[in-house]
């Protein structure tokens, strides 16, 4: 959530931010109503400043004016006191209203792009920073693509999911289901080693968690709700892990707080279709290891980088290609000031993947958590935060499959191997 000070005072800067995202002008009038209603906020409350001022004058009076034997005179303050009670509950209540307007309009104004977020309107337009050093594999023609390999060699099954839930809940079997939680384990050890913290959190939220990353009312739609109990499935651990600090204040020398967790992450990805949710490529249900920071500002985007290398180093390991791709302003998350997508090449499909987002968020969601730190002078301060997966494995797991894939079976990366048991899935 965007601050109204800032918005005061970076008001053409952000505006032409924004325009990277694609809002026109009657977008842009949603910013002249925040500070029109944080206008009348503000009157309210100086009036009812006025009104407070006045009972706490005339209320130290009556005391005084007993003591004088002015009980006509007391009284009659007394009576004042009591219209201006009614006053200044009138004037709270109307307080609410206008913080209420205020937040309802700031929570549907995404984040500010930064200076480095290219202009674009969709995912063809995003930058390609990098490609990795792993060559492609040039497969047999007779090559086959995950799915298939899934049934081949019984380790991964569509059809049992469909029967069990639905489309888009893929089954896990024998070595396949040895191969996800060699990954899971993998990943988490190398978290730990970089200093993350391991946590288990919740698999469902509460409205405000899942308002404080910015998920509501953005995504409402696109995740799963609970509505008897109103919670929500968590679409990524960014969720309960960012809001384990909600409304703390953390102190300066703690940064950065480093957590990863592993979670199922579920998603109802409406409106999808096609040869792009074929397979493993767009699931409901899908396991992922996420890294969260909470980071001082001035050393956030320093941090991002670190977590940009930290991801490459885990496909480098893997012996994946990947490229690296900045995010231009059509593509950017709601709650993302800049973000770096990680893609590995699915060689029986000859395709890019994404495996990996990896954000900051700078200010946008702690104002919404009120997440904050104090300063050296004693202040409190907004802090930023920023999060990466580390990575997902559905479409880890396709890149896997389908680019080790030999005549007698898949070659399981050397790094795995100690987890999974077997050199070879067959």
């Amino acid at each position: 959530m965007l601050e109204v000070s800032k918005i005061r005072a970076e008001k053409a800067k952000i505006e032409n931010a924004l325009r990277k995202r694609g809002w026109g002008s009657e977008k842009m009038v949603m910013l002249d109503k925040v500070i029109n209603a944080d206008d009348a906020r503000k009157r309210i409350q100086t009036e009812n400043d006025g009104y407070l001022a006045q009972r706490n004058s005339i209320s130290k009076q009556i005391g005084q004016l007993f003591k004088e034997g002015k009980a006509e005179e007391a009284n009659a303050a007394k009576h004042e006191v009591e219209k201006l009670k009614s006053k200044i509950a009138e004037a709270e209540q109307q307080l609410n209203e206008s913080k209420k307007v205020v937040e309802e309009l700031l929570l549907n104004i995404p984040n500010v792009p930064h200076d480095l977020v290219p202009d674009g309107t969709s995912e063809e337009d995003n930058e390609v920073v990098k490609m990795g050093s792993i060559p492609i594999p040039e497969l047999e023609e007779d090559a086959i693509p995950h799915w298939e390999i899934g049934k081949k060699y019984n380790v991964l099954d569509f059809e049992l999911g469909v029967k069990i839930t639905g489309s888009g809940f893929p089954v896990f079997i024998n070595k396949g289901s040895r191969l996800q939680r060699a990954l899971i384990n993998f990943f988490l050890d190398e978290a730990i080693k970089a200093g993350y913290t391991e946590i288990i959190p919740p698999l469902m939220v509460n409205q405000d968690s899942a308002r404080g990353t910015g998920q509501l009312p953005d995504k409402e739609g696109q995740m799963y709700h609970m509505e008897k109990d109103e919670l929500y499935l968590i679409p990524t651990a960014e969720v309960p892990l960012t809001n384990i600090y909600r409304g703390d204040i953390v102190k300066e020398k703690d940064f950065p707080i480093k957590l990863a967790g592993f979670t199922p992450c579920f998603r109802r990805e409406a409106g999808s279709y096609g040869a792009d949710v074929k397979g493993l490529n767009r699931v409901h249900q899908f396991d992922k290891i996420e890294i969260v920071q909470i980071q001082h500002p001035d050393k956030s985007y320093t941090t991002l980088d670190e977590m940009v290398q930290y991801v490459e180093g885990l496909l480098q390991k893997l012996e994946l290609p990947y490229r690296i791709l900045r995010l231009c302003g059509g593509d950017l998350t709601f709650a993302s000031a800049l973000t770096y997508d990680f893609e590995v090449f699915s060689a029986a499909q000859k395709k890019w993947l994404e495996v990996s987002s990896v954000s900051n968020f700078e200010t946008f969601q702690s104002n919404r958590l009120k997440l904050r730190y104090r300063d050296e002078d004693g202040k409190t301060q907004l802090a930023h935060t920023l999060n990466g997966s580390a990575l997902a494995l559905a479409r880890i797991v396709a890149a896997i499959l389908e680019n080790n894939q030999t005549d007698d079976g898949v070659l399981i990366p050397e790094v795995l191997q100690s987890y999974t048991g077997f050199k070879k899935l067959n």
